[in-house]
């Protein structure tokens, strides 16, 4: 058997300036649905919503890889789908894309491939910048609204902001040992008995 091996990836969530990012590393035995759950996990999104990601093909056609839906009934399980089949050389890149409606896209890129350290956990979360932006905000004009706000007590809408983020909100806040990582397997049931 093969010594067992983290794969490490870098997700930048794209349009935001000062960029919000995280550093994770996963089993190298991941699904592109186990990698779904720790993206969640580590940049704080609730998976409320659907997601894919998105990969260019040699012959230049974007495959999707995510839960299949009426509007996509070619997009590929993730659960069927090991992360090592579309991520396999150190720079190889996809871009997920979360909450359809919001749109929020991140670059997601293999940064390492590295041998898993005994007695750690994965997935990990080893390095990161900037919160999460609130789920259901209005994707990027919809965030950069709510800084707005939230920096002018003096808008109309600041204290209903406030009321609506319902606990403080620190945007340049991030510790990476605060993540906790979701489990793939129940999160996959919830998914499936909501279909």
């Amino acid at each position: 058997m093969p010594p067992l091996k983290a794969y490490q990836f870098k997700i930048t969530l794209l349009d935001i300036d000062p960029p919000i990012w995280r550093r994770i590393q996963v089993s190298d035995r991941y699904t592109l649905f186990d990698l779904h759950v720790a993206i969640q996990s580590a940049m704080g999104w609730n998976d409320r919503h659907l997601h894919m990601f998105r990969f260019d093909s040699i012959g230049g056609r974007i495959i999707e890889v995510g839960i299949p839906d009426e509007f996509s009934p070619s997009r590929i399980p993730g659960w069927a789908v090991d992360a090592s089949t579309f991520f396999r050389e150190l720079g190889d890149r996809a871009k997920y894309e979360y909450d359809f409606g919001d749109g929020w896209v991140h670059e997601v890129v293999l940064e390492e491939i590295v041998p898993r350290e005994p007695k750690t956990k994965y997935p990990r979360c080893i390095a990161g910048a900037r919160a999460c932006p609130p789920e259901d905000c209005g994707g990027v004009p919809g965030y950069e609204n709510l800084l707005r706000v939230l920096a002018d007590v003096h808008d109309p809408e600041h204290q209903d902001m406030i009321l609506w983020l319902a606990r403080p909100f620190d945007p340049d806040a991030f510790d990476p040992a605060a993540v906790r990582f979701g489990n793939p397997n129940l999160r996959l049931k919830r998914w499936q008995s909501a279909t």
